[in-house]
């Protein structure tokens, strides 16, 4: 809607959320989470008011103030925005407060620091008209302004961690971090987000990706923001949080991937140095050896026992897809599927040790050579501790893909009694 149209809201209590009447439905709704940015919200509110007025859409600006103690809230209210106060603290639990009282199909976000240019949105709007469900900025594809961004973010932080996440979940976003964004409001309310803090951001994007919306990407500009006082971010701490929330919505790369090398390479160098010790030049590899490629081979299998369990549960909560590999290993690795493969690694193992001690006693209890004995001792182990893994991670998958319930208690009431007993 036209600024005109605009009506200025008392600030809301603290959590509402409520919608004041309006007389033109939004299209569009931009959100700014704020604290404390009296010297820019209202410039902000500004440009995306003259951005509405200029292409004629029906529009809105939130404010989701996050705590402000300065006069942030009164100056975007005399502005023309639309204020909603969010208890609780973070920028992403800021960002959920304003995206749930907005009142547009579209939602655009970014900050309140006059950093991003409001006035200059119609890339992101013609690409939600096209059919796309979120458009992420990219701030190197359009112009970083001098002193914009901390050289640590531009070349190590942003870089690094947008190759993480475009590595691990398949994206074709550049720049997961840009704080300048547009989405169907609806498609992102469906992905379930619940990062409070400034994660949220690579939150949105991973979520997105993985529910499969169509996700596009335009150029967008940053300024060097009008504060007067340090950032909110901090670089460490917060490209940490980035960083977890990354590996732990990954469990391919973060456990199944190096699981599998750790398992495969380190049950064949085992196989080969069980037979004889191996030597390559000057340099031997002997029982040594063995027991370090050993441990790297249970270990790589608890990783993969790891990796499938962490996909179950995800899935079960919601949180993962069921990707067509992983329902085909539901189908395929059953409990009793996994008893029985427990049992021949158990097997497999108790032979081995009753051949220690078959040997042991042969040589009547004397103490055996450390070379030959370490041979069969070594792997035996493996294959006790792997048979073990699998019996007891069988049964924990099998917990967590247990079916909800469906039969409910449902309380007889006295009219209901009557009925069944006429």
């Amino acid at each position: 809607m036209s600024p005109a149209a605009a009506q200025p809201a008392s600030p809301a209590a603290p959590g509402s959320v409520a919608h004041p009447p309006a007389l033109v439905q939004p299209l569009v709704s931009v959100v700014m989470p704020c604290l404390n940015e009296e010297r820019t919200v209202a410039t902000c509110v500004g440009k995306a008011l003259a951005f509405f007025a200029r292409t004629g859409i029906a529009g809105e600006v939130v404010i989701a103030d996050n705590g402000s103690r300065d006069a942030s809230i009164a100056l975007a209210t005399a502005a023309g925005a639309r204020v909603v106060r969010v208890s609780e603290r973070g920028y992403g639990a800021a960002l959920m407060g304003g995206i749930l009282a907005a009142r547009g199909r579209w939602v655009v976000m970014g900050d309140a620091d006059d950093s991003y240019d409001f006035g200059a949105l119609d890339g992101f709007v013609e690409q939600l008209a096209a059919g796309a469900q979120l458009v992420m900025g990219n701030r190197f594809a359009g112009g970083i302004a001098e002193g914009a961004m901390p050289p640590l973010h531009r070349y190590l932080g942003n870089p690094v961690l947008s190759f993480i996440g475009r590595l691990l979940f398949r994206s074709p976003i550049g720049d997961f971090h840009c704080g300048l964004r547009a989405f169907d409001r609806e498609a992102v309310l469906g992905l379930g987000l619940s990062s409070p803090g400034m994660e949220f951001a690579s939150e949105m994007v991973m979520r997105a990706t993985l529910a499969g919306l169509r996700v596009a990407e335009v150029p967008t500009t940053l300024a060097k923001d009008g504060r007067d006082r340090p950032p909110h971010l901090r670089s460490w701490r917060d490209g940490w949080r980035h960083l977890r929330l990354l590996l732990m919505f990954s469990p391919r790369w973060l456990l199944l991937y190096p699981g599998m090398a750790l398992c495969g390479i380190g049950a064949l160098l085992s196989m080969m140095l069980t037979i004889a010790p191996i030597r390559i030049g000057p340099v031997g590899f002997d029982i040594q050896t063995l027991l370090y490629c050993a441990t790297a081979s249970v270990l790589g299998l608890q990783m993969c026992m790891l990796a499938v369990l962490t996909k179950a549960a995800g899935v079960h909560a919601g949180h993962l897809p069921a990707s067509p590999g992983f329902a085909w290993l539901m189908r395929v690795y059953t409990l009793e599927r996994g008893i029985l493969l427990g049992l021949a690694l158990l097997a497999g193992g108790l032979a081995g040790v009753l051949s220690s001690v078959w040997v042991w006693t042969d040589a009547g209890l004397a103490a055996l050579d450390p070379s030959r004995a370490m041979r069969v001792t070594i792997p035996s182990v493996s294959l006790l501790l792997a048979g073990s893994e699998c019996i007891f991670g069988s049964f924990v998958l099998s917990f967590i893909t247990q079916p909800r319930a469906r039969l409910r208690a449902r309380p007889v009431t006295a009219a209901a009694a009557a009925d069944e007993a006429r």
